[in-house]
């Protein structure tokens, strides 16, 4: 293992766990917004989830490329079942980040639909990926 090999590796660990960090996160805000009845807090709690979900796509645009280099430039897991698995759930996980975006435009204008309860569950989606993903990368299948 090259020290390049291993700096890619460490960002990428970190920028992964940053930007579900956030995954984690922002879904908790929309719980609070979608039972929001003050107007002010409601704002407040709006502004929040913008700025995380602009931060979680600047982290995530690293995560993505750094995991890309590992696999395209070091090999990691080429030819493997277990990383194109991992790759289908990063796809999902891709898929969860832009869900979230389309959920806060609705925020934004004011077209909420869905409960707080809804969004409860929807908060443990990312959860349930990251554990997928985890073992996948360990257990190598």
């Amino acid at each position: 293992m090259t020290n390049a090999y291993l700096w890619v590796k460490t960002f990428h660990i970190v920028f992964i766990t940053s930007w579900f960090a956030g995954l984690f996160y922002l879904p908790r805000i929309f719980v609070n917004l979608a039972d929001e009845t003050n107007a002010n807090a409601y704002v407040r709690l709006l502004g929040m989830s913008d700025r995380l979900f602009r931060f979680m796509t600047i982290l995530a645009v690293p995560a993505v490329f750094l995991g890309l280099t590992l696999w395209l430039y070091f090999g990691v897991g080429a030819g493997d079942v277990w990383m194109h698995a991992k790759l289908f759930f990063i796809l999902l996980v891709i898929g969860y980040h832009h869900a979230c975006w389309g959920l806060l435009k609705k925020f934004r204008a004011g077209v909420n639909t869905k409960s707080g309860v809804w969004y409860r569950w929807f908060n443990e989606v990312p959860v349930i990926l990251l554990v997928v993903i985890v073992a996948l990368v360990i257990f190598k299948p």
